[in-house]
């Protein structure tokens, strides 16, 4: 008669010599070393529950009484049973339960565990298709909330480009007849009204830059900014900025700086728009600054190009903000008691003419402590 042990896995009694576990399939040589290993390493021995699609179906009990396999009664005592052998240190299966103690046959588990293993399956199918519906459905709104946006920036480029074209054409009426009047051309004119002229005069200048970064923000949009390259002196380039804010700093109480290093190359750029960029930007430094502030605008050797820098001292940006200065219409300070105007246009259409002569806008900022704005150009090839 062959020798008979405890399977280690189910704990049913099985030939020592067998290659499996007559009631479980288990390896019985794998079962012995492992359960040797663990009471070698002092960990509780405990049969393990028998690795069947049971395991898989979750209140079984529930589905068998549903179904008529069993009786609440009978349930209760497959339950009871368990934590009996629970008790006693094996761990046994409900259906395993119900079997022993002859309340269910083998074959109807396998039938019932079959059917609610197929209607997970179902289940989880459908879920699966909902799941690619819904995929579908959120994709389909996020490409058309995509395509009305693209429709939405087009119209709102039209629409600039088509206002700022027809505010110029009465705006050249004004400036023509403003002119007329200055020089006396008109009649003469009085001390009174020749500064309400001076004052008239201003403000159509700068209505006038308005209507142009308008038109520029919209070329822009369209993908239609062109750049006329020219060799160009960096000194010249600072001096001419320097020169247009001049007034503007002497109204401020602004010192501006100007260090050029000696012996600079030439940069091949747009004159009228890189000299644009520096403008706005040294504009911005003194507006942006308090009586008694200083400005300093340099040009410098940087590798193989050449580095433009306006720097000041004025009220700076937040690290967080930095970001935002460069969005179109934006201003960091939105209020109605804002000390300074503008149309949030200027920053945007700077780092736009950067970006076409194939360079970066850099800012170095914190809220009180001034502003550095710089970029790098690189040198003729000629």
């Amino acid at each position: 008669m062959a020798e008979m042990m405890e399977c280690p896995n189910c704990g049913e009694a099985a030939p020592r010599r067998a290659m499996e576990c007559p009631h479980c399939g288990a390896n019985i040589a794998l079962a012995v070393a492992v359960a040797e290993r663990r009471v070698a390493r002092g960990i509780e021995t405990r049969p393990l529950p028998q690795l069947a699609p049971e395991l898989l179906i979750p209140r079984l009990g529930d589905f068998l009484v549903q179904r008529g396999y069993i009786t609440v009664e009978q349930l209760e005592a497959g339950l009871a049973y368990q934590q009996r052998e629970a008790a006693l240190g094996q761990a046994v299966l409900l259906g395993q339960a119900l079997i022993a103690l002859g309340l269910l046959e083998r074959a109807d588990l396998d039938a019932a565990v079959t059917e609610q293993i197929l209607a997970l399956q179902e289940a989880l199918r459908k879920t699966n298709q909902d799941l690619d519906g819904r995929v579908k459905a959120r994709t389909e709104q996020l490409e058309n909330a995509l395509l009305r946006l693209t429709e939405l920036g087009e119209l709102k480029n039209n629409f600039i480009s088509n206002v700022s074209h027809e505010l110029r054409t009465p705006l050249t009426h004004l400036s023509g007849y403003l002119e007329l009047m200055a020089e006396g051309a008109l009649g003469p004119v009085s001390e009174a009204q020749d500064s309400a002229l001076e004052v008239m005069i201003r403000a159509y200048k700068r209505l006038d830059g308005l209507i142009e970064n308008l038109i520029q923000v919209a070329v822009m949009a369209q993908g239609e900014m062109g750049i006329n390259p020219q060799l160009i002196a960096p000194a010249d380039l600072l001096a001419a900025a320097v020169e247009r804010n001049a007034s503007l700093a002497q109204q401020r109480g602004v010192t501006v700086r100007v260090e050029a290093e000696p012996g600079l190359p030439a940069v091949e750029a747009d004159p009228e728009k890189l000299g644009w960029t520096l403008e706005h930007l040294l504009e911005n430094a003194i507006k942006f600054n308090q009586e008694g502030g200083w400005v300093k605008v340099s040009a410098s050797r940087q590798g193989q190009g050449i580095r433009f820098e306006v720097r000041d001292n004025g009220v700076g940006i937040p690290a967080e903000k930095i970001n935002e200065i460069f969005e179109p219409f934006h201003q960091l300070d939105g209020s109605s008691t804002r000390q300074v105007g503008g149309a949030g246009l200027g920053l945007a259409l700077v780092q736009q003419i950067v970006e076409a002569h194939h360079s970066q806008m850099e800012v170095v900022s914190e809220a009180g402590q001034g502003a550095c704005f710089s970029f790098v150009l690189g040198l003729s090839n000629a």
